[in-house]
């Protein structure tokens, strides 16, 4: 009599290109060791290499700062560093930054009970190497669907910073004032030299920075957020 060894039910690796839910996507990074990166954009998962200093380390540092300056000064916003982001049943990224208004000040996103991230952050950081990167094609495409209000696109090799913004459901491209700086709408104050950052010069982003911080608009901002 032959015997029939019994079945193991194993969870299946997590592989690059594969078609999932968002369910099914959850439950096979879980069970993958020594995965440090995968998102899931419009329903295929993509599993990221190792991050290069000078093309993807360093200039994700640089926007931390910025982005670290602006929380530090601003009560009732939050910073999120490669953060899991429940988007929709076919989108769960790992954005290089976000930027959100927190819950109880009225933000558009919820903390799970297990503490992931669910619905859109205001505000949403890409770094990519060219414009070939899916950061500027599925990523955007369901990031301006779910809502993320802002949207920073770094190239890298195309030394190109493009700031979105959504308007009636399309992103417009923010277009620098007559001195080069940039100036997010969703959250006052948030002013990028955009010249200077592209040149690693984070005094000068620093100093703009500062400058919007210390304008009426931002006050106005924080006054909005603890009434809230």
């Amino acid at each position: 009599m032959v015997k029939t060894p019994s079945q193991l039910w194993t969870i299946p690796p997590l592989e690059n290109g594969d078609k999932l839910t968002r369910y099914e996507f959850e439950r096979r990074y879980n069970a993958t060791p020594n995965l440090k990166k995968a998102e899931l954009t419009e329903g295929i998962v993509y599993i990221m290499p190792a991050v290069r200093f000078r093309s993807h380390g360093q200039p994700h540092g640089w926007i931390l700062t910025w982005l670290g300056t602006y929380e530090a000064a601003t009560s009732g916003v939050a910073l999120g560093v490669e953060p899991t982001v429940r988007l929709d049943l076919d989108n769960e990224p790992q954005p290089d930054a976000v930027l959100l208004i927190v819950p109880e000040a009225g933000g558009q996103t919820r903390l799970s009970e297990d503490d992931y991230i669910e619905g859109a952050p205001e505000l949403v950081v890409e770094i990519a190497a060219s414009s070939a990167a899916i950061d500027l094609h599925g990523k955007k495409q369901a990031y301006r669907r779910n809502g993320v209000k802002e949207y920073i696109v770094w190239q890298i090799l195309d030394q190109k910073l493009t700031w979105f913004s959504l308007e009636q459901g399309e992103y417009l491209e923010l277009i620098p004032d007559n001195e080069g700086i940039l100036r997010s709408r969703a959250f006052p104050g948030l002013w990028l030299a955009a010249t200077e950052l592209l040149a690693g010069n984070m005094q000068g982003v620093l100093k703009v920075l500062q400058t919007g911080l210390q304008s009426a608009e931002h006050e106005d901002f924080i006054h909005k957020l603890g009434s809230d």
